[in-house]
């Protein structure tokens, strides 16, 4: 690749000729790769052309040096465009006149200078989260302040916090957040009111997880004269409260969602507008942005009406008292609730019938005692109640996404926040329908339409099957990720041309932007945000943080649950395969963790064979294949890696067959041994 080409190329940011803007990865090593969306190469940074950037920064790099041979670029980093990171673990190294922060990270990076005044109450040696205040171009460290003195007799504790800071999710609000939010008076002006279609006496309710204190969405229904029933779909008005670019919004956005681990929520918001004056408590007066439809018996929508609301909830229902009464057929409010759940069936059935695939997977929960240590395990079943709230969830985003992309301003749709889904990747798909042929599906190729079908013919013969859970799992892996994009191609998966997220504003700030959005809209005057595409592709990036932060903490609790079981063996299933090993999750406690191929050299030397998704001994030929059941022995559980290591127990079935045998069949077994033994003698 040439300099003349590079001269010409300009970067996705609207950088200069010759400067390009990407994301800075620093290896163990101390040399930076900035990896650049479109560009073959990445962009080799050397230890000095850093300019104060750290390991995850979006940076702007200039262009120094290309080995036209090689095609090597180099670089150094001209600008830092984002911080991943501003928040650190580590220890404190302290003095009476100042101190330095020592970060726990595998990644070079200068320590943290922290002023005497800035060390609320910390003492050298302790454990700490410093935040990064400020790094001054010419200096050679930057400047800190101490935001938490980490309690070292509570691991748990420690670890979830080392998770949430990974992943560049500040622990604590700023001041100037918990200031502003202090200010939001809770009393509703009677002129605010009067603007908002009036719920107050019409039935509604909210159906949420047990443990939920910010209920963002709450249902209500009545039967009308027309026959018809009325169903509204009612959403906490956080916009009303989270003003457009004050601090408090600027928090919301750089967290752009909340993180739910398994022992604490980190909120989006702080907790008097997501627990209190947005949570649509029971018996509480509450602003909402609605999605109201008339429908009928057969599921068919007549009319619907968006706009902002007032209501008042009448009863809390969690998800477990919703599902009795759908299975008992009785219960406060419900007639309400099963009419409610057959039009929402009816809905389910459409989608599916129309292109959505009906992939289904268990969600494990951890019960913890009251130190956070996980004492069992827990499997979270998605029952008609969860369908139930699910199906007007969807109602409503694809509602207001339908009404939102039919407004053009100068023939142009404008831009705004589309939850969108792309289509199988062909790579992914092609080996999964060949393996899936192996147990007798065929899929039809021909049309997007005939994968998802096919999908769902799948779906449903396997229900029961030994495959099923395999092909869950491979089938689940060959579907893209849903991203946030001002690009409308549609949801694949749910089967939506149109489809947004308006539901859930007090965890997701994408809702947010959608309220905010379908107001200009109503009001007749929207607005065309120029930066709505890198504001959507930041929410898809925090999106994964959290979601790596939650499969992490899901880690470590496993990790920490199967310490108890170490030596002793289990059955389970292997649900991935690598070059270097098999992954196996037990059956008994839905913990995964590694075989090794390393660990099985005594028996044959073992290699990959992707297109069947196995690993096949050289000389005997044994083959682990995704999906086959295995019995495995607990060698290893490391917190601080949070990595399960097991060992595969060759004769783990017999001896389990042998163990389960009934008493007398064991004494008769005995009896004739002996039996054989005196022939022997005789």
């Amino acid at each position: 690749m040439g300099r003349k080409h590079h001269n010409k190329k300009r970067s996705k940011s609207g950088g200069h000729p010759g400067t390009y803007s990407g994301s800075l990865d620093i290896t163990r090593s101390g040399i930076g790769y900035v990896i650049v969306e479109g560009l073959q190469r990445d962009i080799l940074i050397r230890k000095n052309d850093f300019n104060t950037a750290m390991h995850g920064d979006k940076v702007r790099v200039r262009v120094t040096k290309e080995n036209l041979g090689s095609g090597r670029i180099e670089g150094a980093v001209s600008e830092v465009l984002d911080r991943k990171q501003t928040e650190f673990i580590g220890h404190l190294e302290a003095n009476q006149e100042f101190a330095f922060f020592i970060p726990d990270s595998d990644k070079p990076m200068p320590d943290i200078y922290i002023p005497v005044s800035k060390l609320n109450g910390a003492k050298d040696g302790d454990r700490v989260v410093v935040k990064m205040t400020d790094w001054k171009a010419q200096s050679k460290n930057p400047n800190g302040e101490v935001v938490t003195v980490l309690d070292h007799r509570n691991s748990n504790d420690q670890a979830m916090k080392t998770i949430l800071v990974e992943n560049g999710f500040p622990l604590n609000f700023s001041e100037e957040v918990l200031e502003e939010t202090a200010r939001i008076p809770e009393q509703m002006l009677s002129s605010e009111i009067k603007k908002r279609r009036d719920f107050r006496e019409i039935l509604t309710f909210t159906i949420d997880p047990i443990d939920a204190k910010d209920f963002d969405d709450a249902l209500s229904f009545r039967k009308l004269a027309n026959g018809y029933y009325e169903i509204g779909v009612h959403i906490a008005d956080v916009a009303h409260y989270v003003e457009f670019m004050t601090a408090l919004d600027e928090s919301a956005y750089e967290r752009a969602t909340s993180v739910y681990l398994p022992d604490r929520v980190l909120p989006m918001l702080p907790e008097k507008i997501s627990n209190e004056l947005c949570s649509l408590r029971p018996h509480e007066d509450k602003l909402c942005f609605s999605a109201v439809f008339e429908i009928n018996s057969r599921a068919e929508i007549k009319n619907r009406w968006i706009g902002k609301t007032i209501i008042h909830s009448n009863h809390r229902f969690t998800y477990e008292e919703a599902q009795a009464i759908i299975e008992l057929e009785s219960g406060i409010y419900s007639n309400e609730i099963l009419t409610l759940n057959s039009i929402a069936k009816l809905f389910r059935k459409n989608r599916f019938k129309h292109g959505a695939i009906n992939f289904s997977s268990q969600e494990v929960r951890f019960k913890l005692d009251e130190t956070g240590k996980p004492i069992g395990i827990m499997i979270k079943e998605n029952k008609e109640a969860n369908q139930l709230i699910e199906e007007y969830m969807l109602l409503a985003n694809r509602a207001v996404a339908e009404l939102v992309s039919a407004v053009k301003v100068n023939k142009k749709e404008i831009p705004f926040p589309y939850r969108v889904h792309d289509r199988p990747d062909e790579e992914k798909l092609i080996p999964f329908i060949e393996f899936a042929k192996r147990f007798g599906h065929k899929f039809d190729t021909r049309t997007p339409e005939g994968i998802a079908e096919s999908f769902n013919k799948m779906l449903k013969a396997v229900q029961g099957q030994p495959e099923q859970h395999v092909l869950e799992q491979l089938g689940i892996r060959t579907m893209a990720k849903a991203v946030y994009t001002s690009s409308n191609i549609g949801h694949y998966g749910l089967g939506f041309t149109h489809y947004c997220h308006f539901t859930s504003p007090i965890r997701r700030y994408p809702d947010i932007m959608v309220h905010r959005i379908l107001q200009d809209v109503l009001n007749g005057n929207p607005h065309v945000d120029k930066k709505m595409e890198p504001k959507c592709k930041h929410c898809s990036e925090r999106e994964r943080a959290a979601m790596d932060s939650e499969r992490a903490g899901n880690k470590y609790k496993q990790v920490e649950f199967m310490q108890q079981y170490l030596g002793e063996e289990f059955e389970g299933v292997i649900s991935g395969v690598a070059s270097f090993g098999f992954w196996v999750e037990t059956i008994a406690h839905k913990c995964e963790g590694l075989v090794t191929v390393h660990s099985l050299l005594d028996y044959d030397d073992f290699r990959l064979i992707e297109t069947d998704y196995s690993l096949v001994g050289k000389r005997s030929g044994r083959a682990f294949k995704m999906g086959e059941k295995v019995w495995i022995r607990v060698i290893s559980a490391n917190l601080t890696k949070r990595q399960l290591d097991y060992e595969w127990v060759i004769d783990g079935q017999m001896r389990a067959d042998q163990k389960n045998k009934p008493v007398k069949e064991k004494i008769k077994g005995k009896k004739e041994k002996k039996k054989v033994k005196k022939g022997k003698r005789g």
